[in-house]
């Protein structure tokens, strides 16, 4: 069978997918890059924000279209073609999900981990064999990296978020797991050289939370000194953190260069008051503190942020608070969110909720600091040579290849070189900047 794979949204959905891809590799069935080519897709959705929840119905409707005009003009594509959702959007709106066109099964987050096994109707521990080989996901999701998906749900209860309600209670993977799907992805013996990634990235709802409900308890740390103790993986990358998880002994972990120099610190807001409302367990004057130890720690640390504007109650001057924080963070990159109200969450049923408009402005003035902020950071780094794995490779001719990859502290490159160095990893000299991007030459 021929099986097209999708995600819409965080990491951890492309953690989900990337395991999805491994199993149905095992069970003897083929990836393909497109719906069209596909006996089977499964896609796995989103509802972050109504914009994620929106891109996940659209993912449905453009697999069906295309499997119909493929079977029109004849493709291989079989005539029993259907669509299998997973995630978090159609795990809250199940119906709505069983309704889109094509759609076969729903498989709510409680039992994704079994998909692919009840999919194919096979028994669970026929991929319980560990290490399953890596099998690159096709098409656009193909990487040169590997999300390791860690830890699942989160009890939090920010008041903003609808992914607690998807995702259920902090759960952790065991580190047995976490070290054999490592090894597996970072491997080459008995894989072709492209399927052995240079880096791999830790992710999960509540990263953080690693290691608190296992017995005996244990950090987050921990698990990192052991996937760097015991694994030759070049490159170890942490997904989001919330801020109040870390401690100042935790930086002392980058000591190891082999661990990138990134951390994702959400803030949310920049003001205390609408911390306060969406309940954040932080506040701007603890969150500065945080970046100022982890800056001191890990020398060129690149700290990337998500900030909300126009949350319930939102003021102008709690706004321009807000601003005025993230403007004097310096922060070398992130994301901004209009807020969205998600059913079911406590935001939703707040009084004071911002004009769409409103929140439209804001975005774009938060987005513009944030660039701002992002160009010095980048700009800081001219003249320095930094490793760089490269994610793409296209040949220009005589010339050389057009390559483009991200040093470990996350600056987008692009250099010329005289030969394709796709998912290597090299020295490079930054030589100056160009819109978002760092420009460089390859170091002999």
């Amino acid at each position: 069978m021929k099986i097209y794979l999708d995600s819409v949204g965080c990491r951890l959905n492309q953690a989900e997918i990337e395991a999805y891809a491994r199993q149905f590799h095992q069970a003897g069935h083929d990836l393909v890059e497109a719906p069209e080519l596909a006996d089977l897709a499964v896609i796995n959705t989103c509802a972050v924000t109504a914009a994620a929840a929106s891109d996940s119905r659209q993912k449905v409707r453009n697999a069906e279209r295309a499997r119909r005009n493929g079977q029109q003009a004849g493709s291989e594509q079989g005539e029993g073609g259907s669509t299998v959702l997973t995630g978090c959007w159609s795990t809250l709106r199940p119906r709505e999900a069983a309704s889109l066109p094509g759609v076969s099964r729903v498989v709510p987050n409680a039992v994704k981990d079994r998909l692919v096994a009840e999919v194919l109707g096979l028994p669970l521990d026929e991929f319980e064999v560990e290490p399953l080989e890596r099998v690159p996901v096709p098409g656009a999701r193909s990487r040169t990296r590997a999300f390791i998906k860690v830890q699942d749900g989160c009890d939090n209860r920010c008041a903003f978020c609808v992914t607690a309600l998807a995702r259920g209670k902090g759960r952790s993977r065991e580190v047995a797991e976490v070290l054999a799907e490592i090894q597996a992805v970072s491997c080459h013996s008995g894989q072709e050289a492209s399927a052995a990634v240079q880096e791999a990235v830790l992710t999960g709802v509540h990263l953080g939370s690693w290691g608190q409900d296992l017995q005996p308890g244990r950090k987050l740390g921990d698990l990192v000194r052991l996937v760097l103790d015991e694994t030759e993986l070049p490159r170890l990358r942490l997904s989001s953190l919330e801020p109040w998880d870390l401690e100042e002994e935790f930086f002392g972990l980058w000591q190891n260069a082999r661990l990138c120099r990134h951390l994702h610190l959400p803030m949310q807001s920049g003001c205390k008051a609408t911390l306060q409302r969406m309940l954040r367990k932080t506040a701007p004057e603890a969150f500065a503190k945080l970046v100022e130890t982890a800056r001191k720690l890990i020398p060129g640390v690149a700290v990337t942020t998500d900030i909300i504007v126009g949350f319930p109650g939102e003021s102008e001057k709690e706004f321009d608070e807000s601003l005025e924080f993230a403007k004097g963070m310096n922060f070398a990159g992130g994301h901004v969110f209009s807020y969205s109200p998600r059913p079911g969450t406590a935001a939703s049923r707040m009084v004071g909720q911002v004009a769409p408009g409103v929140r439209k402005l804001r975005s774009r003035l938060m987005r513009e600091a944030l660039a701002e902020s992002a160009e010095d950071y980048r700009a800081g780094f001219v003249g320095k040579v930094l490793p760089v794995l490269w994610e793409s490779a296209v040949k220009l001719g005589p010339e050389g290849w057009e390559m483009s990859g991200l040093t470990d502290n996350y600056l987008r490159v692009q250099a010329t070189a005289s030969s394709g160095l796709w998912n290597q990893v090299t020295l490079v000299k930054l030589t100056g900047m160009d819109k978002n991007c760092a420009l460089g030459t390859p170091v002999e």
